[in-house]
């Protein structure tokens, strides 16, 4: 399969050092007409940077509309390169186009959801919310809502509270106190997930509106207490005009403080 064949894709010298940085492939897949690619920068055994390529056709093509589903329905899912899951903290990526956002409210508005994962895939898909604990211990400034479904989707869902935010196959989302008692609306936002009250993904929340402006830009990631190993402290999309497209570039890398 494609993500155990290693290729090398780019090769640059780094700043003040012998040792090349080389791009190490991971895994593609279809989204709206283009292809999401993700990647690790390695210099030696060291992980330089890890993402995911963004064409802005996939943002473009995502459709206006869609059927409301519960839960949502996943536009991709890839994997890491396995030679950066320890060194990085990050083994997979489920992507998700809402074209008519969520709750809770600040979020109702087209936004994508890149979720990067710290688990293996096994145990994302069995989570099934049925664990209702949380984590002791939130990252400065979050909080753990829990959301009451409106009426279609408490239907779909069989239930009308989700509690800390909770989704099958995907776990409970934190988010920014500041958004959440806010009456705007967000165009971009680190959000902390969890299960079993330990953190478990770290996912660029982006809306389409922001990705669109073809710029480029950071959003912070907390220090998130109990997350297992390290994981990255930096994020930034970077834009490259001349390609019509995004990567997106996590860094940085250190454990849990």
């Amino acid at each position: 399969m494609a993500h155990h064949r290693l290729a090398v894709l780019a090769a640059l010298w780094a700043w003040g050092s012998n040792t090349p940085v080389v791009e190490v492939q991971g895994e593609c897949a279809d989204a709206f007409q283009a292809q999401l690619c993700t990647w690790a920068r390695m210099q030696g055994t060291k992980v330089v940077a890890v993402g995911l390529t963004v064409p802005m056709a996939s943002i473009e093509n995502a459709p206006d509309d869609q059927p409301m589903v519960w839960p949502p329905a996943i536009t991709a899912t890839l994997r890491m390169p396995e030679v950066a899951h320890r060194p990085a903290g990050l083994t997979e990526l489920t992507v998700f186009w809402e074209a008519h956002g969520h709750p809770p409210g600040p979020y109702l508005t087209p936004h994508f959801d890149f979720h990067f994962y710290t688990i293996p895939r096994a145990e994302r898909l069995a989570i099934d919310c049925t664990d209702e604990t949380k984590p002791s211990v939130l990252p400065a400034g979050y909080r753990l809502p829990d959301v009451t479904l409106p009426p279609p989707l408490a239907e779909m869902a069989r239930d009308t509270i989700l509690t800390g935010l909770c989704v099958r196959q995907m776990g409970m989302h934190s988010l920014l106190t500041a958004e959440l008692e806010s009456t705007a609306t967000f165009r971009g936002t680190m959000v902390v997930g969890y299960y079993r009250g330990l953190p478990i993904f770290i996912e660029p929340m982006l809306t389409r509106s922001l990705l669109l402006e073809k710029r480029s830009f950071d959003l912070p990631i907390p220090g998130i207490p109990g997350m297992a190993g390290a994981y990255p402290r930096a994020f930034r999309a970077e834009y490259d005009a001349r390609r019509q497209r995004y990567q997106f570039v996590f860094s940085d890398f250190a454990p849990a403080p």
